[in-house]
């Protein structure tokens, strides 16, 4: 088979289903050639094409092929979404060079054409003469396939369309040098592997190993939903900017009440910089000893990545905020140029103080001050620290009026901030929270 020949673009996530397809359509092209005989596969055969017999391997191809569209939410010819999400998918010397950067150059550019030109064969094929003679068949089907749903089980839709687009773009290609273009522009686009089509992932942890794994359902909030709190959401998107554009930047804690949208921010800090190579790793506290592993495996990407830790604190028992000070800053090894670390709490100092800690001379601790300097020296560790405060009565009441204004609720102004100050008396008090959740509870009295 000519894809064994195949230098830069080998081991693909569906491996098998790569080689029996072009084995098909090899087998295929064969048939065409013949007056009489079958194709087989193991010695078995079904199905019949011009009146000869189909391997077996056929309609495993077919259902495999399904399987995939339904799970990534393709359309269209299936066999060229296979073959584009293969390319968008493979993680190699030269896609990694090329993401967000674009053309790789040198001799990388000259032998990922060279594996083009054999993927370009492929894409040329027409799935459908595997029919033969018969109409409609399930290779017709499967070249214009129509999907059940629009969504997709792994990507968002965004990315999904984008992989269904460069199945289409790659199929009219002219030539090599047209094909390699349009990968390379979608490897500059939205980056390869799992890194370059999602946007959040979670650490894994199987046999003292970490795997970054991805997430693929994100609430998609922007900073303009996060009513007033400007000033602190301008020191997080300068400090975020900075760090998209390699100029220095700082680790950020956002602390203050809950509720008060802290967490929020850093989701739309995310789908605000996605685009321009923005990623992030949620990581808990039990994990932390997984950091230095997460972090090797990012260093050498074309990405920007924030280790996200929300709701940080520790009890006084808990020590593995020592593992969290040592990657932040004074360990050994240096933390990679395109990572920092954004972390939410509601504690400004991260870990429990006692009255004890405060004392000049404690009875377990002839040196208490030093007690209380380890405690705080964690904190100091983020360069930027942002406080968000509850709102006051008169903010939650424009917080409330706003969320109403964007959620077309008609009620007279002075019924709604009514209703509001009684909700909030008995949901948590006053907070951005409480304010969201009264207007989701007006939604839901809303009847058809």
């Amino acid at each position: 088979m000519k894809t064994q020949e195949l230098v830069i673009y080998r081991n693909f996530k569906y491996q098998k289903l790569f080689e029996q397809m072009e084995q098909l359509l090899a087998e295929g092209a064969a048939c065409d050639g013949r007056d009489a005989g079958a194709a087989k596969d193991g010695g078995k055969e079904t199905g019949t094409r011009d009146g000869k017999a189909q391997p077996e391997s056929a309609f495993a191809c077919a259902n495999q092929l399904i399987e995939l569209a339904v799970t990534y939410g393709f359309e269209g010819n299936l066999y060229h979404c296979f073959l584009a999400f293969c390319l968008a998918n493979h993680e190699n010397a030269y896609s990694t060079s090329c993401e967000i950067l674009g053309p790789a150059g040198g001799s990388l550019d000259a032998l990922a054409r060279h594996d083009f030109q054999i993927l370009k064969e492929l894409f040329d094929y027409d799935i459908r003469l595997l029919d033969g003679e018969q109409t409609g068949g399930i290779w017709s089907l499967i070249a214009d396939y129509k999907a059940a749903r629009e969504n997709s089980k792994v990507f968002n839709k965004r990315i999904r369309d984008r992989i269904v687009e460069l199945a289409v773009s790659l199929e009219g290609a002219e030539n090599v040098l047209e094909f390699q273009a349009d990968v390379t522009q979608f490897y500059k686009e939205f980056g390869v592997g799992k890194f370059g089509l999602n946007k959040a992932f979670r650490i894994l942890e199987k046999d003292e190993q970490a795997y970054i794994d991805p997430i693929t359902s994100i609430e998609h909030v922007s900073l303009s939903d996060l009513v007033g709190y400007e000033i602190q959401k301008k020191k997080l998107i300068d400090n975020t900017e900075a760090f998209i554009e390699g100029r220095e930047a700082n680790n950020v804690l956002l602390y203050g009440a809950a509720g008060t949208g802290k967490s929020s921010s850093i989701k739309a800090i995310l789908n605000q910089y996605y685009d321009r190579g923005l990623r992030i790793i949620e990581v808990y506290k039990h994990q932390f000893k997984a950091l230095s592993d997460v972090l090797e495996q990012v260093k050498d990407r074309n990405y920007r990545f924030i280790i996200y830790m929300d709701d940080l604190s520790f009890e006084e028992s808990e020590l593995e905020y020592k593992y969290l000070k040592a990657i932040i800053e004074g360990g050994l090894g240096k933390k990679p140029g395109n990572v920092l670390i954004y972390a939410t709490s509601n504690r400004r100092h991260l870990i429990r103080e006692n009255f004890s800690d405060k004392r000049q001379l404690s009875d377990d601790d002839l040196h208490a001050n030093d007690t209380v300097q380890e405690k705080l020296s964690l904190v100091a560790r983020f360069g930027v620290t942002i406080y968000y405060g509850a709102p006051e009565p008169k903010e939650f009441k424009q917080i409330v009026k706003e969320l109403a204004r964007r959620n077309n609720i008609q009620m007279p102004e002075q019924e709604l901030l009514m209703k509001a100050n009684q909700w909030e008396l008995s949901h948590g008090g006053l907070s951005g929270r409480t304010a969201s959740q009264f207007i989701t509870y007006l939604l839901g009295q809303v009847k058809e």
